[in-house]
């Protein structure tokens, strides 16, 4: 298994330099577009860690939402990003670590970051979710809804987890199965969006 150490910016820099990106679809997944489309506040700041070729966040921003950042600690997938898509604003364009990010957010959205976590790292990434947002901020996002047999990442998960990392910081608004997963993915993945409790500043 893959040490919390070992997954670090120089290993996913590496995949992109060889463009070993089997996770990456190509395209912004049809769930998380469905859910940015039912989104009517233009304003709102939204974070996408993570984010590789950043196809969530050029559909975010192509649809108004001019305030979307896109965030990889992978300096490769990052210039990756702004190669494809030259007309999105460089200062929203984060290379650093999600866990070292100390700015504030009304959105995170989660498409195969969490996934890309070792376990050990999912406590703490619940909380720095937590610091992130603003006050009645959300996440939302897709989470796997099995586990893998292979060494991660991509690392598997349940629900009953999910529901347990969430549950002292967030109300869960949806936790289901996705009905537009992509095929591949298809009753293998949740759906979800948790609001943060307004008793966490």
């Amino acid at each position: 298994m893959h040490s919390e150490k070992a997954l670090d910016g120089l290993y996913w820099a590496g995949l992109y330099d060889k463009g070993s990106t089997g996770w990456d679809i190509g395209y912004p997944a049809p769930a998380l577009v469905d859910f940015l489309d039912h989104l009517s506040d233009k304003s709102l700041r939204i974070l996408i860690p993570g984010a590789g070729r950043g196809w969530e966040v050029d559909y975010a921003f192509r649809q108004g939402f001019g305030s979307v950042y896109y965030l990889d600690f992978a300096p490769s997938a990052a210039a990756l990003f702004q190669k494809q898509f030259p007309f999105f604003p460089a200062d929203q364009v984060l290379v650093e670590d999600f866990f070292n990010l100390n700015e504030t957010f009304d959105l995170i959205l989660e498409h195969t970051f969490f996934c890309a976590l070792h376990p050990s790292k999912r406590e703490e990434w619940a909380l720095r979710c937590l610091h992130l947002l603003r006050p009645g901020g959300r996440i939302a996002g897709l989470l796997f809804n099995h586990e893998f047999e292979h060494d991660g990442p991509p690392y598997g998960g349940v629900e009953d987890e999910y529901r347990r990392l969430l549950s002292s910081g967030f109300d869960i608004e949806v936790l289901e199965i996705c009905a537009k997963s992509i095929k591949p993915r298809a009753k293998r993945e949740l759906i979800f969006v948790a609001r943060k409790k307004s008793l966490h500043p």
